[in-house]
C-alpha cells in the first residue's frame, strides 16, 4: 500500500500524553489519504513500550524501540522506517485540529516542494498551563501574530518539530537530524535546510494545542542549553550571522535585562544571587498566578540563563562583551 504521509513522534515516558495526541490523529478529516504513523518509544519505561505493543492505541501505529538516544535519534529512527513521501513532525504532548494532516499534505502540493511547512503550537484552553510556561507560549504568539501581518517571513529560526512536515528526501539529503544535540536540534536542522535551499512557511490553521508539562528548573535549563547552542551553531557551525542577529537583538533588549546581564558578567558571584533571587521572586509571583510582574520577572530570568549559557560557550564575559560590540564595559 502507498502512504501519502507518515506522521513521526518521538516518545519518552508519556505515555498518557502520548495517548491524547493518538486520539487526534484517530479524528483526522480532509478526504481520502493514506497515513502511516510512526512512534517511536526513547527508552520509555512508564509502560508505554507495552501499551505500543497491545494493539489498542487510538489508531493503528508503527512502534519502534530504542535505547535512550534523545530526540534527534528517535525522529531519525521514525524517518528511517516512513513509508510515506512527506513527513510530518509531531510531539507526544501535542493534540492535533481534525484536519492538520490534511492541511499540512494540502499545502506541499499547492507550494514548490522545496519548501517545509510550519504550523503553530497554541496554548488549549482546557488546561491550567504553568506561568513558566504560558511566559513561552505567549512568546511563541508573538512570533505568530509577526509572521500573520507580514511582518516577516518563517525562517529556520520557527521551525519547531511539535508542527512541522517536510519531503522525507529533502531530510535524507542533509543526513537527518544531529544526535550531537538534545536541545534544538530541530532549529540546528533547519540552517542545514536552509543551507540546501528549502523555504519555510507558516501555515497559521495547522494548529496543534500544546500541553506543555515542565518543571521550572527544565525550564531554565533550557535557556542555558539555547544560549550554548547558539553559540555552537554560530561559531562551530560556520553561521557567523546568528551571533550578529544575537548581538543585535541584545542591544535591543529591555534595559533591565541589559543591566543585569553586564553586571552578571562582571561579577559572577553577585550574578548568580541575582539569578536566584530572580528565581524565587518568579516562583512567589507566578504562586500569584500569571500577571505583569510574573512576565517581567520571567523574562528577565530566561534571558539571564540564556546570556549565561552563551558567555560559559564562549570562553567567558570579554567573549560575550566582544559579541555585544561592548568591549570597553565594565572593565
Amino acid at each position: 500500500m502507498s502512504v501519502d504521509v507518515s506522521v513521526v513522534i518521538p516518545t519518552y515516558n508519556r505515555r498518557h500524553q502520548l495517548e491524547r495526541t493518538l486520539e487526534g490523529l484517530a479524528r483526522q478529516t480532509g478526504g481520502p489519504l493514506e497515513t502511516e504513523v510512526i512512534v517511536v518509544s526513547d527508552g520509555s519505561t512508564d509502560g508505554t513500550d507495552e501499551w505500543l505493543r497491545s494493539g489498542t492505541t487510538p489508531v493503528p501505529v508503527s512502534p519502534c524501540f530504542q535505547a535512550n538516544g534523545g530526540p534527534a535519534t528517535a525522529r531519525n529512527r521514525g524517518a528511517a522506517a516512513a513509508r510515506g513521501s512527506l513527513l510530518l513532525f509531531l510531539d507526544d504532548d501535542v493534540v492535533p485540529v481534525p484536519d492538520l494532516v490534511a492541511t499540512h499534505v494540502r499545502h506541499h502540493r499547492d507550494l514548490d516542494d522545496d519548501v517545509v511547512v510550519i504550523g503553530p503550537m497554541c496554548a488549549p484552553t482546557d488546561a491550567e498551563l504553568s506561568p513558566w510556561v504560558m511566559w513561552e507560549q505567549h512568546m511563541l504568539d508573538k512570533q505568530y501574530e509577526a509572521m500573520n501581518l507580514g511582518k516577516w517571513e518563517a525562517t529556520a529560526r520557527q521551525f519547531y518539530t511539535a508542527n512541522a512536515s517536510l519531503s522525507r528526501r529533502h531530510l535524507e539529503a542533509v543526513g537527518g537530524f544531529d544526535p550531537t544535540f538534545r536541545r534544538a536540534e530541530d532549529v540546528e536542522l533547519a540552517y542545514r535546510l536552509a543551507d540546501a535551499g528549502l523555504s519555510f512557511s507558516f501555515v497559521p490553521e495547522a494548529v496543534v494545542w500544546h500541553y506543555a508539562d515542565r518543571s521550572f528548573e527544565s525550564w531554565l535549563a533550557n535557556a542555558a542549553a539555547y544560549g550554548h547552542n547558539d553559540v555552537i551553531f554560530g561559531r562551530d557551525l560556520g553561521r557567523d550571522w546568528l551571533l550578529k542577529a544575537v548581538g543585535r537583538e541584545f542591544r535591543t533588549r529591555h534595559p533591565l535585562v541589559q543591566v543585569l546581564t553586564l553586571v552578571s558578567l562582571r561579577f559572577p558571584k553577585l550574578g548568580r544571587r541575582l539569578l536566584t533571587a530572580a528565581a524565587w521572586s518568579a516562583r512567589k509571583a507566578s504562586a500569584r498566578g500569571p500577571g505583569r510582574l510574573s512576565d517581567v520577572t520571567l523574562s528577565v530570568l530566561y534571558n539571564l540563563e540564556y546570556y549565561r549559557g552563551m558567555a560559559d560557550e564562549l570562553g567567558g564575559r570579554k567573549e560575550l562583551l566582544s559579541l555585544f560590540r561592548l568591549r570597553s564595559v565594565l572593565r
